[in-house]
């Protein structure tokens, strides 16, 4: 049985924007609280934290086809590096604005606490009618695994249910690991075609 945030990033991989949003939004308070530690206190004063992780969504949008991980901490650090390099670019734009530096108010060097563990964030609690949507997204998504071939099945379970590297990966099946990773790539557009069928995916 996968977990919800596996669950939705694993939906959110075989193309549901819906699971997509959910996912990011689980992150939210997470990445505020970097911005915020990110940002000089000029850049904070302007509102920039919640426009940095507005900047960093949009990107994420965009990126995601490339985000390979399969647990909400790695989502997390994967953000907070698209985040820091928008806050690289807000800040240069601050600079040529204001005519003077802010390397002090834009530490980047400077890893807190908070920021360096992500999986140590907590996730935001979901509603009731939330927690309803994703139950359902579950089983959907669970019975949609059930319809794969052997292999497709057995590679989604063993990235999604183990949370293994592709190396571990290949071991398992005795593959490489690009070719542990193309057959999770087969598998996830299988899993796409099953989801659309069921009306998850648009």
């Amino acid at each position: 049985m996968h977990d919800s945030a596996s669950t939705i990033l694993l939906a959110a991989q075989a193309g549901s924007r819906e699971a997509l949003g959910q996912a990011l939004d689980r992150c939210r308070l997470y990445l505020l609280d970097v911005a915020r530690h990110s940002l000089g206190p000029a850049l904070r004063a302007k509102g920039g934290a919640s426009d940095l992780v507005q900047e960093t969504y949009l990107e994420a949008h965009r990126q995601f086809p490339n985000f390979e991980g399969v647990s909400e901490a790695q989502l997390r650090a994967w953000l907070r590096c698209l985040l820091m390099h928008k806050a690289a670019q807000l800040g240069r734009r601050f600079r040529g604005t204001r005519k003077r530096q802010l390397s002090r108010e834009i530490p980047f060097g400077v890893v807190d606490s908070l920021s360096s563990h992500p999986s140590q964030i907590a996730a935001r609690v979901s509603t009731p009618s939330v927690q309803v949507m994703a139950d359902e997204q579950l089983a959907r998504l669970n019975d949609a695994i059930g319809r794969l071939p052997d292999d497709y099945r057995h590679v989604v379970n063993l990235r999604y249910q183990l949370g293994l590297s592709f190396e571990e990966v290949g071991q398992k099946l005795n593959r490489s690991p690009d070719a542990a990773r193309m057959l999770w790539a087969r598998a996830i557009e299988k899993l796409k075609l099953e989801l659309h069928r069921d009306g998850i995916t648009r």
